[in-house]
């Protein structure tokens, strides 16, 4: 299979600042259109999206999305004024779009507390507004929840790359026993694998000596690290998080020449620093 057709395109810095090693801000409009065009060249057709994701899905609908398949997230309804019908009729406006491809829970554990916003989703589904239905998981004890709940999802979202493994052993049954389909995120790990590490906060002190490690692969490391996800039988789409157009040319025209990274299998991480949201903010 070719490698490229296994990669989406994130799409939260279109309409955030976001990521550790972020220094160039939002994407700007007509670097996004140029991005798109490449992408639609290039067969990489799965877009991630949220409704959380400030102006991404105005930002995209903006462009012909004909030749994608768009995959977005809703919040929990206690947090905004919109519940779930409500937030995906937005985003379906603002990315000019009559359905998506796929429709998942920013926040889980919300959905396994409320059956009903999990029957609202099922609901959706039926009159053909969603595709497939899901969830973004962090952790995997969150996965196992919901499957203790029966609510069995057509598409799930994980954190995958190089240090953070967690979710790998559920994969096989994932896809054999529930026929799901598998996005994973985080490639990069939000940039901390190309970080100075002389200037990185203390909190991250007991992984500094493996970034270093990798990083001797120098211009070579984001395909490498992109290749090392896309290289899991089990996993369907690989989303890339892009800030520019020369840096996901860059990425993808590296991965056929790119090493193949091998995990040491002895190898453990903090499970804080594997999970962004609890990095501190120095």
């Amino acid at each position: 299979m070719n490698l490229l057709n296994k990669i989406g395109l994130g799409t939260v810095q279109f309409g955030l600042k976001y990521g550790i090693s972020n220094t160039a801000g939002v994407t700007p409009l007509n670097e996004i259109s140029k991005i798109l065009k490449y992408c639609a060249k290039k067969k990489i057709n799965i877009l991630d999206t949220a409704f959380g994701y400030g102006e991404s899905e105005f930002k995209l609908g903006k462009n012909n999305l004909e030749s994608f398949k768009i995959v977005s997230k809703f919040l929990p309804p206690t947090t905004t004024k919109l519940n779930i019908e409500q937030q995906l009729m937005k985003s379906l406006t603002d990315l000019d779009q009559n359905s998506l491809y796929g429709y998942l829970a920013h926040r889980p554990l919300d959905v396994c507390e409320n059956r009903e916003q999990w029957e609202e989703l099922n609901r959706l589904k039926t009159i053909g507004l969603i595709k497939k239905i899901g969830f973004s998981f962090n952790d995997p004890r969150e996965l196992k929840d919901i499957l203790k709940k029966k609510m069995i999802p057509d598409l799930i979202q994980v954190p995958y790359n190089f240090f953070d493994n967690r979710f790998d052993t559920f994969f096989l049954e994932l896809k054999e026993k529930y026929n799901c389909e598998i996005h994973t995120r985080s490639v990069f790990l939000q940039g901390l694998f190309f970080m100075n590490c002389n200037q990185l906060h203390s909190f991250f002190e007991p992984v500094k000596a493996e970034i270093q490690q990798i990083q001797k692969l120098g211009s070579s490391l984001p395909s490498a690290l992109l290749k090392y996800a896309l290289n899991n039988k089990n996993i369907d789409c690989v989303v890339l998080g892009i800030n520019s157009f020369t840096q996901l040319k860059a990425n993808i025209e590296g991965i056929e020449n790119a090493q193949i990274l091998t995990r040491p299998k002895n190898i453990k991480f903090n499970q804080e620093i594997l999970t962004p949201s609890k990095w501190p903010n120095a």
